[in-house]
């Protein structure tokens, strides 16, 4: 067994324009203090990082590595997750979001495509010259709006969305095989890789890719109201990345999963800072022992009630406290026969 890594965070709910927050080496000082010892950087924040840059330049790539290593820490991972949503998007959703690409490519669904995947291929190049093995994304949706539907789906959607979703995604895999780093899909409503039979139909329409793997995330797990213990005993070959994010799942008798269009702070389902929420922690990182994930534990922080100060001060000596250091022997070696081969024999009458 293998012992996790981490303290690690997501910038990307922290970064700001106002110290410390400012910039990757100020964000980093200020983490490193906290407890941290690892992060995971957002790709498309220009004040923590330029892909392409990054890409391109293996100097530039060492720079960005030694301005957080000076800080006593590590890049634990980068992450795609904007950019990994304009892989595929479906035109309802076109406008919405504009926002994640250049305002060139407003309106342009076919552009913010191609954009995207060549973001992507950026990013596969620039984890391998940071010496990282795993990257954080989403899929991107062409089937979200008919998730629940109404009139029923007609014959054959769901298999042309996959292919389709394959055909988009394959030959980004293939470039971060290349470059010997698995993408990790953020398994999440809103997204066509949700839970585990979507990542499953997916895997299938891309003959089971070595690099196609799961970044876990347990909240949204429970916001489904999905088994999120078993889902490790399922998954556990596939599973890279960890987040480790809280949330909370309290149904009334006015609204439950689809959180009856409101605001964060009054859905029944909400995302919670650690320790505030119902995720079983240490049944996780049991399983997550168990099964040799030897990647890091890295905090996504999303809380509607509680300051993100507060929530990475705490966060830090939570996760701490709940990585388990592996054992090298079993507990009962005090009581050992020893090993002969002879003995074993006599024992069993043969």
């Amino acid at each position: 067994m293998k012992t996790i890594k981490g303290p690690a965070i997501f910038l990307a709910q922290f970064a700001d324009d106002k110290a410390p927050f400012n910039n990757l080496k100020n964000i980093c000082q200020w983490m490193s203090k906290a407890g941290y010892k690892g992060v995971q950087i957002p790709s498309w924040d220009a004040r923590m990082i330029d892909l392409q840059k990054a890409a391109e330049s293996k100097t530039y790539a060492d720079e960005i590595k030694g301005i957080v290593n000076e800080t006593g820490m590590e890049i634990s991972e980068l992450s795609t997750h904007l950019q990994g949503q304009l892989v595929a998007t479906h035109p309802a959703y076109n406008e919405l979001f504009d926002a994640f690409a250049p305002a060139s490519l407003a309106g342009d669904l076919k552009g913010k495509s191609e954009w995207a995947t060549k973001q992507l291929k950026f990013a596969a190049k620039a984890s391998a010259n940071l010496g990282l093995n795993a990257h954080a994304t989403f899929s991107g949706a062409l089937m979200w709006h008919t998730v629940y539907p109404w009139p029923q789906r007609p014959a054959g959607l769901v298999n042309t969305g996959f292919t389709e979703l394959a055909k988009r995604w394959t030959p980004i895999l293939d470039t971060f095989d290349q470059y010997g780093v698995d993408v990790c899909y953020e398994l999440h409503p809103g997204e066509d890789l949700h839970d585990g039979i979507t990542f499953e139909m997916f895997l299938e329409k891309v003959n089971n890719h070595k690099r196609a793997n799961i970044l876990y995330d347990p909240s949204h797990f429970v916001l489904q109201c999905l088994d999120y213990l078993q889902f490790i005993d399922f998954y556990h070959d596939r599973i890279k990345m960890f987040h480790v994010k809280d949330a909370e799942f309290n149904p009334t008798g006015k609204q439950g999963v689809y959180g009856g269009f409101q605001g964060w702070v009054d859905r029944a389902g909400r995302f919670r800072s650690l320790g505030d929420g119902q995720v079983d922690f240490s049944g996780i990182f049991s399983k997550l022992a168990q099964y040799n994930y030897d990647g890091w534990a890295v905090l996504e922080w999303e809380c509607a009630i509680k300051h993100p100060e507060q929530g990475a001060l705490e966060g830090a000596p939570f996760i701490q406290d709940h990585i388990i250091r592996v054992t090298e022997k079993a507990f009962d070696d005090f009581a050992s026969a020893g090993a002969d081969e002879a003995f074993n024999k006599k024992i069993l009458g043969i």
